[in-house]
């Protein structure tokens, strides 16, 4: 698979919706994690990431505007053990709750499907990373309608084991901004990682739409120390 430009890829996309990056460092001493959303409408973008144990959740920025809740606020990241869990919604729990009951991921994920977003139906999309013997392996899911029809949902689930260096794959919820808003298509991306969190977490931030952008949480996990980096960069303030 060719390796994209992350910086390109965003500037070139006003909505790609929600993303998650993973992979590891260049220099192979961190496993890396990226979580982004965005929004469209006022309710979309009334909200903030804010830290929840070893997690994170998303939090109403003011919630005296807060429409619906159904969404749009949930926990994107859970430590699970040695594994660390990143989705774009209320899966993040069904993972946590099943693994934690000896599933697998792909079978925790089996009994959800596409957000009840019609006409959107926006995809379901979730990583999870496991850190064992100084290295990581990971997987991404995304459960999709069949081009919008509702009537079936499409499981893809791609793995990575032994990673390399330097390299990560990124979803996302929507190949580009649309009426309704259609679904990512193809594998996970693969793009270059820096060493560095704050070099990382600032080019995707500047990177994606000024307008759309809401919220990035990026962490770097050292292999040897399992010592976790992490940062938040809210829009709202």
């Amino acid at each position: 698979m060719e390796m994209i430009s992350i910086k390109k890829e965003l500037k070139s996309n006003s909505y790609p919706g929600r993303g998650i990056i993973i992979g590891k460092s260049k220099n192979g001493g961190k496993a890396v994690i990226a979580y982004f959303i965005m929004g469209r409408s006022e309710n979309s973008r009334n909200r903030i990431f804010v830290e929840d144990g070893d997690g994170i959740r998303t939090e109403a920025f003011d919630p005296s505007k807060m429409v619906d809740p159904s969404l749009i606020i949930y926990s994107p990241v859970k430590v699970l053990g040695n594994k660390v869990i990143v989705t774009n919604g209320d899966q993040t729990d069904t993972i946590y709750e099943l693994m934690n009951k000896q599933f697998t991921f792909e079978q925790a994920l089996r009994t959800r499907e596409f957000e009840p977003d019609a006409p959107n139906f926006t995809p379901r999309i979730s990583g999870i990373v496991k850190l064992e013997d100084n290295d990581i392996n990971y997987a991404i899911s995304i459960l999709k309608t069949a081009n919008g029809n509702s009537q079936s949902c499409q499981r893809f689930n791609f793995a990575y084991n032994n990673p390399i260096n330097g390299e990560g794959h990124f979803i996302h919820t929507y190949k580009c901004d649309g009426d309704p808003l259609p679904s990512f298509e193809g594998e996970p991306k693969l793009i270059s990682i820096p060493d560095d969190i704050d070099e990382f977490a600032n080019l995707l931030w500047d990177s994606l739409n000024e307008e759309n952008k809401v919220s990035l949480f990026v962490r770097y996990i050292d292999l040897k120390s399992n010592e976790v980096a992490s940062r938040i960069i809210n829009k709202n303030k």
